[in-house]
């Protein structure tokens, strides 16, 4: 998962970049990257390893001046955490200088890697992401228009980008729509972002969200819509609004809040836990379900798990060993909340079981009589490939476990799933959802190897 930013016709673009980047933090925290583009067409770019606020100074945003600029937050989902694998990525084209954002996973980056070498392409990267520079670069079409759209017509999987050509700004959605993006106003220019909140932060407001297919070109304060690429069956991930998006955000024309909310009233109506005291939230993304559940239950809400915001968030932490670590220093119980009585904890889903192991012993050790554990979504049994980083069957503790191992596992007095239908109840049923990852019902092909890419070594770094 990744955020990805578009700042056109602004100026100072970069700090206003740079701005939306730091709201899109949640989505990536191991790299982070702006390029800007002047008036006359010359484009720099900045890239650093770690949060946005240690990956930018005064220094490097005066670099980077221009009124068109594009940025990047990383986490990997295929190539190495290595400063070769940031983003944006830029090279000079024969348009003028060209640079790339991407969230998502392109499934057949593998196939199209090896093509592209034997024909003698140079990679400098492990990211899939630089496949669609490279096909952009080769494409025999007669406009740069019919260049970037012959790139995306070749690749498969999950893809919602950001291209700057010179000063114009290409913005598209694969034709299943797994990732979101939107287009908002901010004074006579036009941003673009992964998600709605950036634009809050940024001063924008919402022109419209990117459908499915969409590719759009932005210049000079206008969007022109280009011909949609070419319909597949749509499948927007859910685990965008479950877990990912933030909750101040809307996604896929729903409001993170609202569902998250209405998915703890689910969990609440199909899975109770008569006689508890309290209920409280895994915090944060499961503030709104906890916050549901009350309402519906009539269960008291109380804080029984304080977060310091200050330590990222451990599922998207790249390594085991960090997210181990991580889960004391990240929580600590309320003992007044906590201490002789029976609880109920919300968290949104359960992938690897090792912080909710840690969490439940804290709980325990804080004096909880009883511990009933909720979840906001059913086990998760497959891999994603589409840009969530659970790369192998065996990282996930439900794929080999059956529900009353993993409550023995984890050492609480009940464990409950919401159910794939009661999730997409919750989620609403006006999108199409793409729920692999519960269901195992994947809708590509998948030719990648996730886990291979994501642990590579990125070749030697030779300039395109």
């Amino acid at each position: 998962m990744c955020g990805v930013i578009g700042v056109s016709g602004v100026s100072d673009a970069a700090r206003v970049a740079y701005l939306g980047l730091y709201a899109l933090q949640h989505r990536g925290q191991e790299s982070a990257g702006i390029v800007a583009v002047d008036p006359v067409g010359r484009a720099k770019l900045h890239r650093a390893m770690g949060l946005v606020s240690d990956a930018f100074t005064e220094a490097s945003l005066k670099e980077l001046t221009g009124d068109v600029a594009i940025g990047h937050t990383r986490y990997s989902t295929a190539g190495s955490t290595v400063l070769a694998n940031a983003q944006p990525y830029l090279v000079n084209y024969h348009a003028g200088p060209l640079s790339l954002a991407h969230n998502g996973n392109l499934t057949n980056a593998n196939e199209l890697r090896d093509k592209l070498v034997r024909d003698g392409a140079l990679f400098v990267s492990t990211v899939d992401g630089e496949v669609i520079v490279h096909l952009i670069a080769r494409s025999k079409a007669a406009t740069i228009d019919g260049q970037v759209r012959d790139a995306l017509e070749q690749v498969d999987g999950a893809y919602s980008l950001v291209i700057s050509v010179g000063r114009t700004i290409y913005a598209a959605v694969d034709s299943r729509g797994f990732r979101p993006m939107v287009i908002g106003r901010l004074g006579s220019g036009l941003v673009v972002a992964s998600e709605s909140c950036a634009l809050d932060l940024m001063g924008a407001t919402v022109v419209r969200e990117l459908l499915p297919g969409d590719f759009v070109k932005i210049d000079d304060g206008k969007i022109l819509d280009l011909p949609r690429l070419a319909p597949r069956r749509v499948s927007r991930c859910v685990f965008e609004l479950v877990y990912f998006s933030r909750p101040d955000s809307t996604i896929f024309g729903e409001s993170v809040n609202h569902v998250r909310r209405e998915l703890g009233r689910q969990l609440a109506r199909h899975h109770p836990a008569p006689g508890a005291d309290v209920v409280f939230s895994v915090p944060d993304s499961s503030n709104a379900m906890a916050l549901g559940y009350s309402e519906e239950s009539g269960i008291k809400l109380d804080h029984g798990l304080i977060r310091n915001h200050y330590v990222g968030r451990t599922f998207i932490n790249p390594v085991q060993a960090l997210r181990v670590q991580k889960v004391k220093i990240k929580f600590n119980p309320v003992r007044d909340v906590i201490n002789g009585r029976s609880v109920v904890v919300i968290d949104d889903s359960l992938v690897r079981g090792t912080t909710s192991k840690g969490l439940v012993g804290m709980i325990k050790e804080a004096g909880a009589r009883e511990v009933h554990f909720r979840l906001a979504s059913p086990p998760i049994t497959g891999p994603c490939h589409y840009g969530i980083a659970t790369p192998t069957r065996e990282e996930l503790i439900a794929s080999s476990h059956s529900v009353e191992e993993i409550r023995q596992y984890l050492g609480v007095d009940t464990l409950e799933y919401l159910t794939l239908g009661e999730m997409i109840d919750g989620a609403g049923r006006r999108n199409e959802w793409c729920h692999a990852c519960f269901s195992g019902d994947y809708p590509t092909p998948v030719q990648l190897t996730l886990g291979q890419l994501r642990h590579s070594s990125p070749p030697v770094a030779i300039p395109l």
